[in-house]
């Protein structure tokens, strides 16, 4: 694990708000990503203003895409994403079509495991199937039964080779416990969209994914 990436999660509604945290961040994180609210609430149109203002960073879409992977995957490219995220839960069918997509608009694909039963087993068929990242994450309302992504992320960096992200309430002291763990992105969002100084929570992010690569 040479290198760590960093990626926000900007899961807001109102477009200004996450633009107004972009420009506070952008040069502390390394991935710029259109939330799911943001993207339902304010459309495509949110994935293009991120990369319009921030042309230098990736994008991520977080399309969480269950069906039509080929028309969602290059709408979303056409708007500017560099990355954009599929549900691990979608057909294979949907899968495909969507990686189809990714390398023919010249975008990645991110298999977000959320919802799925037996992550291991999915994993390595993602893998297969030939996504770029698979996501080890926990949703907002498992993480209010308690859930912790750290619980999964063993068990699928073990049986992969595909890059790995992970996600769901991380914090400065989650992060440390990532130690020992292959993780190549780790996203933060509410720990900072939600912080009173949102440039002091990335550099308290950044010092514990430091932490990793000692």
């Amino acid at each position: 694990m040479a290198h760590i990436e960093l990626q926000v999660a900007l899961d807001f509604t109102r477009l200004e708000n996450a633009l107004r945290i972009a420009e506070i961040v952008r040069d502390l994180v390394d991935i710029l990503e259109a939330g799911t609210p943001l993207i339902k609430s304010e459309g495509l149109k949110s994935v293009k203003k991120l990369k319009e203002r921030f042309p230098d960073k990736p994008v991520l879409a977080d399309m969480k895409t269950m069906d039509t992977g080929f028309l969602e995957v290059s709408l979303a490219a056409e708007h500017g994403a560099d990355i954009v995220s599929v549900l691990g839960v979608a057909s294979n069918a949907t899968l495909t079509s969507a990686i189809k997509a990714a390398r023919e608009k010249g975008v990645e694909i991110m298999a977000d495991l959320i919802g799925v039963k037996n992550k291991p087993s999915r994993a390595r068929e993602l893998e297969k199937l030939g996504v770029d990242y698979i996501l080890v994450h926990v949703g907002i309302d498992e993480q209010k039964e308690g859930r912790d992504p750290l619980e999964d992320l063993k068990t699928v960096s073990e049986v992969v080779d595909t890059k790995i992200a992970i996600a769901g309430g991380l914090t400065p002291e989650k992060i440390k416990r990532l130690r020992g763990y292959r993780v190549d992105v780790v996203i933060v969002g509410s720990y900072i969209t939600k912080s009173e100084n949102p440039r002091l929570a990335v550099e308290k992010i950044r010092e514990a994914i430091k932490c990793l690569l000692e």
